[in-house]
């Protein structure tokens, strides 16, 4: 594995920040850390990349105790904390170069090069980083996690802050990082845990709520399936409530409906007979689970 927490514990006084949490990271997965505020996401992260100690439990990286050789796990790990800690003073490459000394990496100019071009900087390599847009900000701190090529990758939310165009710029390279190394990331843009992890960890109040694909949970969650239809204007109040195997009715907007049902291939087949026999225009029939965002709530309200 290439991150293992067992029973992990963080108080600090009389508050538990982390509460006795154990999870596994495979080598190649790329799982999204969800929670909402104050639920111990950057506390863990911390512990994780040897930043600050555990109060109780294990955390191993690629087989190394953190407690118990820190500076080692440290070689094998790429972190981006959410406060991005730049000179802003300093031109791009400067702050790179000054990066490979700080971990000593070896041919440092083809390094350099090379995690530009991975992160998308070249255009503005030559820049100071004051002068960057936040998304080319984030890129910098990417590169400097990335320049000693670590095993792991622990970044704490990295789109924090972003616009919708630098979101997908900053998505599709952790994707292309996720090709080749192992990426625990938090968020609290659900829809990027969505388009990226195939797993989630969900945490809430220090302790672990859900650890599973994200595929299992919305359909484990929802507890059933819904149909979702669009009609091309609005329809009579109460016609709906004649389709079968139909146990809720959600309108969502005027002429749009979600449809809470065991039996959506019924449904739809009763939607379009429906439509047929009162001349109705379906615009939009398909089926789905709850989103990420639904199961959130359901999990830490």
């Amino acid at each position: 594995m290439s991150i293992t927490v067992n029973n992990l514990t963080k108080n600090y006084g009389p508050q538990k920040a982390v509460d006795g949490i154990s999870f596994s990271i495979s080598k190649g997965e790329i799982v999204g850390f969800l929670g909402p505020n104050g639920a111990g996401k950057s506390t863990t992260m911390k512990i994780i990349t040897g930043y600050i100690p555990a109060s109780a439990g294990t955390t191993t990286v690629c087989g190394i105790a953190v407690d118990e050789n820190s500076n080692e796990t440290k070689k094998k790990i790429g972190y981006l904390p959410e406060a991005n800690p730049l000179y802003f003073d300093m031109y791009v490459r400067e702050y790179i170069d000054f990066i490979t000394n700080v971990h000593k990496v070896k041919n440092k100019k083809e390094k350099i090069e090379e995690v530009i071009k991975t992160v998308g900087l070249t255009v503005e390599a030559n820049k100071k980083i004051g002068q960057l847009s936040k998304g080319y900000k984030q890129r910098v701190g990417l590169a400097a996690a990335l320049i000693h090529d670590p095993e792991v990758l622990i970044l704490d939310e990295p789109t924090s802050g972003l616009d919708p165009n630098q979101i997908v710029e900053i998505r599709e390279v952790i994707k292309r990082l996720g090709e080749n190394k192992t990426v625990l990331f938090s968020s609290h843009i659900l829809q990027e845990v969505q388009a990226i992890c195939d797993r989630v960890i969900i945490i809430n109040k220090g302790k672990i709520v859900a650890d599973d694909s994200l595929a299992n949970l919305q359909k484990e969650k929802t507890k059933g399936h819904f149909v979702f239809v669009e009609f091309k204007e609005g329809i009579p109040a109460g016609l709906l409530q004649s389709i079968i195997g139909v146990s809720n009715i959600e309108q969502l907007q005027t002429a749009q409906y979600k449809l809470k049902t065991e039996n959506p291939e019924s449904v739809r087949r009763q939607l379009l007979e429906l439509s047929l026999k009162n001349n109705l225009n379906i615009v939009s029939l398909q089926s789905g689970n709850n989103s990420l965002e639904e199961v959130f709530k359901s999990l830490t309200n």
